[in-house]
């Protein structure tokens, strides 16, 4: 039994073989004072329109955010532009309602049922998972600190634990003045290198574009090669505008406060996939496979060095896009497209170098069928084995999206559509 909202997942997630559930009539919204009571299938477009009128939004806010349902959204932990402030759905989650694998509705946070998944956990966990932003990899049992915790375990679940009806959403207020910065650098290793100290200033995002993307955008830039830095304040804005000249190597092309205007620039990042297509040829693709990496911040240089690394090793190029505040990148591998014995070589190389430099395969996107075979890799065998033990005592008959997260099997090539 999988459950099956938008459809906008990029890892196979909603992809299964029996019962495939269609969550879209779901489609309740309860308004609160700062938090929202909402139905799995409702469409985030459509909760945004309601919000706007109270002048409030809920984060996160994922470039596809007008096509997801809130059920999708918790089951893959979804992020977006604007979570380096107002941070994942993991920490927005209030509450959730579900359907367990007998059938039974459940509320979590439900304190005499979170005693028994917290006995599974062993004391300091979180020492085993990566020191990152964002993380939608595995079940984050790192989060659950205490009974109140629990409903957490579903955020990044992909439906493997149970089937969500409905959630408690934290809201925000709307803030009443932004600027946007775009910057320039002509390369990606000086454009990260900046990152950490403009994170210093408490941006409310920070989004990276690489030259396959700036060609195709309507912005003047000094040269045709090169990557932008998409840098938004919505708090201290006066103290920011004094410091932010300081402390960046690239150079300022645009500087807009007007929120009309903030929106359309906004919409070229959001449009970054779109672009990166028409960066290709008929005969070449960029699988959905190694696209979600996140790394502690500092150590994004790093990760711009194992993609240069793998791109030189197999002659190939990448589209680099996404999240650098947070040190979450989206990154597409461009492919002939009948090189399929390639994609699982590159993805072990790839993951195996963002692990080693402390990061997690992916951030926000989820395992899905693309990477539900390296979550072991990921946390090795101890933390694994305490996921078969979550997964087993929610789903003991293995019916809620077998081969997701928990896996026996390589699909990253399988289920492959290339």
């Amino acid at each position: 039994v999988t459950p099956r909202g938008g459809g906008t997942g990029l890892v196979g997630s909603a992809l299964g073989r029996g019962i495939i559930i269609d969550m879209r009539n779901l489609d309740k919204i309860r308004l609160g004072n700062n938090y929202v009571d909402v139905d799995a299938g409702v469409f985030k477009g459509h909760l945004d329109k309601r919000l706007r009128k109270q002048k409030r939004f809920i984060s996160p806010n994922p470039s596809i955010g007008p096509f997801c349902t809130i059920g999708g959204m918790i089951g893959t932990n979804a992020s977006g532009i604007h979570s380096l402030k107002y941070g994942s759905i993991i920490d927005n989650l209030i509450e959730i309602k579900m359907v367990n694998s007998s059938g039974n509705i459940e509320k979590l946070p439900d304190k005499q049922y979170a005693k028994k998944i917290i006995d599974m956990i062993p004391g300091k966990i979180y020492k085993s998972f990566p020191k990152v932003s964002k993380n939608s990899c595995g079940y984050r049992i790192d989060r659950i600190f205490s009974k109140n915790d629990l409903h957490k375990i579903i955020a990044g679940s992909e439906g493997t634990l149970g089937i969500i009806i409905s959630a408690k959403i934290r809201t925000h207020e709307k803030p009443r003045d932004v600027l946007l910065y775009i910057i320039f650098y002509k390369t990606l290793s000086d454009a990260v290198k900046d990152v950490p100290r403009i994170n210093e200033l408490k941006p409310s995002a920070v989004e990276l574009v690489d030259s396959n993307i700036v060609k195709h955008i309507k912005i003047k830039t000094p040269l045709q090669s090169g990557c932008l830095l998409f840098v938004e304040f919505d708090d201290n804005i006066k103290q920011n505008k004094k410091y932010i000249h300081n402390i960046i190597s690239g150079k300022i092309i645009r500087t807009e406060s007007n929120i009309n205007k903030i929106t359309e620039l906004w919409n070229f990042r959001n449009s970054a996939l779109a672009y990166s297509l028409r960066s290709i040829s008929k005969n070449e693709t960029m699988p959905t496979l190694i696209e979600d990496a996140v790394v502690p911040v500092r150590r994004l240089a790093l990760l711009i060095k194992i993609l240069d690394i793998i791109s030189k090793k197999h002659d190939i190029r990448m589209i680099v896009y996404g999240h650098a505040g947070s040190g979450n990148l989206h990154i597409r591998p461009i492919l002939k497209r009948k090189n399929m014995q390639l994609i699982r070589k590159i993805a072990l190389e790839f993951f195996t170098g963002v692990i080693e430099i402390g990061g997690s395969i992916t951030g926000e996107h989820g395992d899905g069928l693309a990477r539900s075979e390296f979550v072991k890799l990921q946390y090795g065998v101890k933390v694994n084995s305490i996921f078969k033990n979550i997964k087993n005592h929610f789903d003991p008959e293995n019916i809620l999206n077998p081969g997701k997260i928990i896996s026996n099997q390589s699909t990253v090539t399988k289920n492959l559509k290339f």
